[in-house]
């Protein structure tokens, strides 16, 4: 496997754990890098004969880099399509041998794919240390493989404030928990991260201090926020001082976006969009944390699925070349290598669109998605008075609040429904509701404090939970915040033993897919009537 040779390399064989250090290379994967070998006689392995295969061509009609993505649909017609035909051999000719993505892999993936995926790491990152890639079906399973590999049972893991739940689904059951990192609008505060680390309590806390961070560095999800080029660089600058590896997940790195600036126009035309060079749209974006890494002491996790489709459940892997080897035992023996007409339709639209090519598609899918988040922030302002928390009633808000205008006695007044952070990146505008003058959960409030009740009632939640159904009743529905409240143990889970602000809750909004109609509708009432006085 090709190796980056820029830097002396760092050894990082101390972060693999006890399972990781015990796993040996599977035997059969040897062999078949001998079956390889041309004149070699094979009597080994359990290959299935080619013959039997019954696929002989397939044949995909793609849109060109160049194509409009029409916020209606497809912008291209089929006279206008990319056609990539896979074949195999001389009766079936096609752009692209088929034969090799049929049978069984090695588990590291196809060297061809795996050199795509090289130079494109080579053209967006330039990761100033050394590196290799490897294949994976999705970051969701590349994430379960790095938590088989760095974490130990009962271990911490840092996250962000809030996290993605199905990062965490994983390793709730083996007793691993999170320790959640406080952050304001750049991302998580470096000068937070390197106090907790500083002060980690081995004895009180019952596990040695964590060595891995996880974040989804551009357009949290879920709360939208991208971490900002300064507080990258002191972020990793913690985590050499504390040799933490740095795991980052990042599915929503070419989806940055411009500041949304109001008004805006809600016309679904993007077929205006013009694209700029390759080196001029990459010099946009926030620099990955694997950009700066000159130890090489970040996993990065990349993935087709924003970019391409999710259904193609492929992905890769950067990091430094002893993980690389240890994730490949892994992979041998738990997934082998993603689907072969995965990687083959993959290679196929990159070799037709080369790397400038798929940089273009993703300036025009960037745009699209911007086009998406101004809709639904321009609904905002169309129901509300959207004012920034300096100057609405809870000053000590990040980002800005939509008010209702209030009267009482004659007197004028703002009363906040929610706050919410321009997302510069991503799919997600996550809310954070408040309930303080909403009825309903003074009421839950008042029962809560009943001698009655148990420390464990959580009101928020309950109404949280209320709202949330009776929004589905109303068949608008968004994903409770409760899903990525970092777990820190049974005994943290309530919005009191969080220490999280009494009288609010968090709702992802997910702009992705509802069309500009439904945006601007939603926010009409009956929507919000249920936090009404």
């Amino acid at each position: 496997m090709a190796i980056n040779g820029a830097t002396p390399m760092v050894d990082f064989s101390h972060h693999l754990n006890r399972k990781s250090k015990a796993r040996h290379p599977s035997p059969l994967k040897d062999i078949i890098k001998y079956m390889g070998v041309e004149g070699m006689i094979s009597l080994a392995g359990g290959l299935p004969h080619p013959m039997t295969f019954p696929l002989q061509q397939a044949t995909f009609d793609c849109l060109p880099p160049s194509a409009s993505i029409s916020s209606e649909g497809p912008g291209e017609g089929p006279e206008n399509a990319l056609s990539i035909t896979l074949g195999r051999g001389a009766s079936s000719p096609g752009n692209l041998d088929l034969t090799q993505f049929l049978q069984y892999g090695t588990g590291t993936g196809n060297k061809h794919l795996l050199s795509q995926c090289r130079a494109l790491t080579e053209k967006v990152h330039s990761p100033p240390g050394q590196y290799d890639c490897l294949l994976h079906p999705g970051n969701t399973n590349a994430w379960a493989k790095v938590v088989g590999m760095l974490c130990e049972d009962d271990d911490f893991v840092l996250v962000e404030e809030y996290t993605y739940p199905s990062a965490q689904a994983l390793w709730i059951p083996l007793g691993i928990r999170a320790v959640p990192v406080p952050a304001d609008m750049e991302g998580i505060r470096a000068s937070d991260l390197r106090s907790l680390l500083a002060n980690w309590d081995e004895k009180g806390r019952g596990a040695r201090r964590p060595r891995v961070i996880y974040l989804v560095g551009v357009g949290s999800n879920p709360t939208g926020i991208t971490i900002s080029r300064e507080r990258r660089k002191e972020v990793y600058d913690v985590c050499v001082e504390f040799d933490i590896i740095i795991v980052e997940d990042d599915p929503y790195y070419f989806l940055q976006y411009p500041s949304y600036n109001h008004p805006t126009s809600t016309s679904t035309d993007t077929t205006s969009f013009t694209a700029l060079g390759a080196d001029s749209f990459l010099k946009t974006l926030i620099p990955s944390f694997l950009s700066l890494d000159t130890q090489s002491r970040v996993i990065r996790l990349e993935s087709f699925s924003k970019t391409l489709f999710p259904g193609l459940r492929v992905g890769y892997f950067i990091a430094h070349p002893v993980f690389i080897e240890r994730l490949l035992r892994a992979t041998e023996v738990e997934t082998q290598d993603p689907a072969g007409l995965s990687q083959a339709f993959v290679l196929g639209l990159l070799n037709k669109w080369g790397v400038d090519g798929y940089l273009e598609w993703l300036q025009r899918l960037q745009n699209e998605y911007r086009v998406r988040r101004d809709w639904i922030v321009d609904a905002f302002h169309k129901e509300f008075l959207v004012v920034p928390a300096e100057d609405s009633p809870v000053p000590d808000a990040q980002g800005l609040i939509a008010c209702l205008k209030t009267s009482r006695d004659g007197e004028q007044g703002l009363r906040p429904v929610f706050s919410f952070v321009d997302p510069g990146a991503g799919m997600f505008v996550w809310c954070k509701f408040y309930f303080g003058q909403v009825s309903r959960f003074a009421e839950l409030q008042n029962q809560s404090t009943s001698p009655t009740k148990s420390e464990d009632t959580d009101p928020e939640q309950i109404f949280a939970t209320e709202l949330w159904k009776a929004w589905a009743g109303e068949l608008v529905l968004l994903t409770p915040g409760s899903y990525y409240h970092p777990w820190q143990g049974k005994d943290k889970v309530t919005t009191r033993a969080r220490g999280a602000d009494a009288g609010t809750a968090h709702f992802r909004f997910s702009f992705a897919t509802p069309t500009v109609c439904c945006l601007l509708s939603i926010f009409f009432p009956p929507f919000f009537c249920y936090v009404g006085g």
